[in-house]
């Protein structure tokens, strides 16, 4: 039976409306077990209001790390705190999987630390499956390492190809190089000697791709370092959202506009839906041996929903295991 341990206390919204979420699931999937990390008394206050369900316990955590906290720093200080406690269930194997909306970077070094890395990996890359009119499109990394190596973007694009194919199903996924020009001499030196490991690699590596042939979806993985990729994140996001709120302003001015707007919704509505995170719910931590969600900071109850079955469906379909298999293959 499938475990996941989720992050009662983490994100803007929480704990309501993770707590929310986490019911939603429960209720669907009664052959999955969920443990609430948290204080025992704010989490049993929040589940009384929801129906109940058998399938969800409770593991006492004291502490909480808030956002703004120095990440290395809040998990050796706060060894009771609901981020370092639900990576510890997995560790011990009381879990499968752990599910966070809370502090990034804490969450990223309480994995580290807690699960390790999976052999020949270096360094740990956040995944998120960007939405595009085109395909999904998996972005790493987006954050959990800003400095690399060319080394760590080869490993980056071997995890990135697993998680495309167990995950989106892609077969043979085709990789991308973000850099500023799509010619091979384009970029900086990270990308040029990274360029030529890819080159070399067996992957189907199709070369640079530039920022706009990300949403354009012209790759099914897209590589780069955690500073770029998180930098690519937030505008991506930031302009998602900008876009709709004019759109909306516009269809709802004039009696012509109205109109105009209520045939245009049922598009809108399903373009909104294939560019919406929260259809997502997560971005998975890879590279660390287990399985870590990563959930949006502002993360309501259906992106917490989606996270948690982006866990569900991350350990029944072997990610982290298929991994560390085609690194050995490598060899």
């Amino acid at each position: 039976m499938i475990t996941i341990a989720v992050d009662a206390m983490g994100g803007d919204y929480a704990p309501r409306e993770i707590i929310k979420g986490t019911v939603f699931v429960a209720q669907e999937h009664s052959d999955v077990q969920f443990i609430l990390v948290g204080p025992p008394r704010v989490v049993r206050d929040e589940l009384a209001s929801s129906l109940p369900s058998k399938n969800i316990s409770i593991e006492t955590a004291s502490d909480v790390i808030e956002m703004g906290e120095q990440a290395a720093w809040s998990i050796r200080s706060k060894s009771n705190s609901s981020i370092v406690v639900g990576a510890r269930l997995v560790k011990e194997e009381r879990a499968n999987a752990f599910v966070s909306a809370g502090n990034t970077g804490a969450v990223v070094s309480a994995a580290l630390l807690t699960y390790g890395r999976i052999k020949g990996i270096s360094r740990p890359a956040i995944a998120v499956v960007v939405p595009t009119p085109v395909r999904p499109v998996v972005l790493l990394d987006v954050g959990a390492t800003a400095d690399c190596k060319a080394e760590n973007l080869l490993e980056f694009a071997h995890m990135g190809c697993v998680y495309a194919a167990k995950i989106v199903g892609v077969v043979n996924p085709s990789v991308g190089l973000l850099s500023i020009g799509e010619e091979k001499s384009k970029g900086n030196e990270l990308v040029q000697v990274a360029h030529g490991l890819l080159e070399k690699s067996g992957l189907n590596f199709v070369g640079n791709v530039e920022g706009k042939d990300i949403s354009l979806g012209k790759t099914d993985v897209v590589i780069c370092d955690g500073f770029t990729g998180n930098v690519v994140l937030k505008l991506m996001e930031g302009l998602a959202g900008v876009i709709f709120s004019e759109v909306k302003q516009v269809i709802s001015g004039s009696v012509g506009s109205r109109l105009g707007g209520l045939l245009l919704a049922p598009g809108l509505r399903e373009l909104k839906r294939k560019l919406d995170y929260e259809e997502y719910g997560g971005a998975q931590l890879l590279g660390v041996d287990g399985v870590c969600i990563i959930a949006h900071g502002g993360s309501k109850a259906r992106a917490i929903k989606n996270a948690i079955k982006l866990a569900i469906q991350t350990v029944s379909k072997g990610v982290v295991k298929e991994i560390g298999d085609s690194l050995v293959a490598e060899e």
